[in-house]
């Protein structure tokens, strides 16, 4: 399934402090940027409290010219806590798609989403939940094809720290794996 987009796209990447969401953003926006050769931008908000707290990133791809640097309405949520679900799902186009981890979220946003247990997947592959996030964004490129998977792998390698490359390519190869077999949006 990949979302159509003539001109821009908006995402929004949300969870607590701690999940890695704006990081996830930042190579979202380098895989577009230096990778797909397109333009993007990206921004981020986070509460006073650096762990735990809701925090968001948001990143615009484009084609052209980015007249607005911020996300108006998404296009797609991916979502790492209910915390950020309650707090952030609600500017959303009525097309747009929400990318839930299955085990952190219970309450549903009233968009078409998908479920996928990101958290579990990221543990069970890499040992550490820490790499969550490269499964989240192995989904949502596996599922929206916003920025190609070339380009996501490359930019995630190069933010990986040293001795953490395969452990982080593998999360991201387990990310397209799920977007593969994922249904269509409930």
């Amino acid at each position: 399934m990949n979302i159509p987009f003539v001109d821009r796209i908006e995402i929004r990447l949300v969870g607590k402090g701690g999940q890695g969401m704006i990081l996830a953003g930042m190579i979202l926006a380098e895989a577009a940027t230096i990778y797909d050769f397109k333009n993007a931008v990206q921004t981020q908000t986070y509460g006073p409290e650096a762990r735990g707290g809701a925090s968001k990133s948001e990143v615009v791809i484009s084609s052209g010219e980015i007249d607005y640097p911020e996300v108006i309405n998404a296009d797609v949520l991916v979502v790492m806590s209910q915390e950020a679900c309650d707090k952030y799902a609600l500017s959303m186009k009525a097309d747009s798609l929400s990318i839930l981890d299955d085990e952190n979220i219970d309450c549903l946003p009233i968009t078409p989403f998908v479920r996928a247990p990101i958290t579990r997947l990221a543990l069970e592959t890499t040992g550490k939940t820490l790499a969550a996030n490269i499964v989240a964004l192995g989904v949502l490129v596996g599922l929206t094809g916003a920025v190609s998977r070339q380009a996501i792998e490359k930019a995630v390698l190069a933010r990986a720290p040293e001795g953490t490359k395969e452990m982080n390519r593998q999360a991201l190869l387990k990310g397209f794996e799920v977007a593969e077999h994922l249904n269509e949006p409930i």
